[in-house]
C-alpha cells in the first residue's frame, strides 16, 4: 500500500524578511516525499489559516525568525481552534531559545526545530506529529 504525502504548509508570519532557512527547509521536506505549500513572506497569521484552510494540509510550519514565536503560536493557534482545525499540528522553527521550548509545547506546538537542527531530524519529526495526528 502506497502511504498518502503528508501535505505541509510552510509560512512565514509577520514583517521577518529572512526566509532563505524556510526555504531550504521546504526543499528538505520535499525531498523526503512530502507535499510543500510555501506560503511566502510577511504573511498574517490570518492569511496563514486560510490556506491551510484552502490547501487542506497536514501540518502547519512557522519558520519565525524575529523572536516573536511565542505571541505568533498563540495567535496561530486560537484562530486555528475558531475554524476548527485544531488537530492539524503546528510546528516552529527558527531562532528559538531553549527555555522557550516548553513554554511553546505547553501551548499546544507540537514541534519545535530550532535553527541548526539537523533536516533528518526536522523530517522525522514533522511525520511523527503528522502520523499522530492522523
Amino acid at each position: 500500500m502506497v502511504e498518502r504525502k503528508i501535505k505541509i504548509l510552510v509560512g512565514k508570519p509577520g514583517l521577518d524578511g529572512h526566509d532563505r532557512g524556510a526555504k531550504i527547509v521546504a526543499l528538505a521536506l520535499r525531498d523526503a516525499g512530502m507535499e510543500v505549500v510555501y506560503t511566502g513572506l510577511h504573511q498574517s497569521v490570518d492569511q496563514i489559516v486560510r490556506i491551510a484552510v484552502q490547501e487542506a494540509v497536514d501540518v502547519v510550519g512557522l519558520s519565525i525568525m524575529s523572536g516573536a514565536h511565542i505571541p505568533i503560536g498563540q495567535k496561530l493557534l486560537v484562530l486555528m481552534k475558531q475554524e476548527g482545525l485544531e488537530d492539524i499540528p503546528v510546528v516552529v522553527g527558527g531562532v528559538i531559545p531553549k527555555q522557550d521550548i516548553p513554554k511553546l509545547k505547553e501551548m499546544g506546538i507540537q514541534g519545535v526545530f530550532p535553527g541548526g537542527t539537523p533536516f533528518d531530524e526536522i523530517v522525522a519529526g514533522i511525520k511523527n506529529v503528522a502520523k499522530k495526528a492522523a
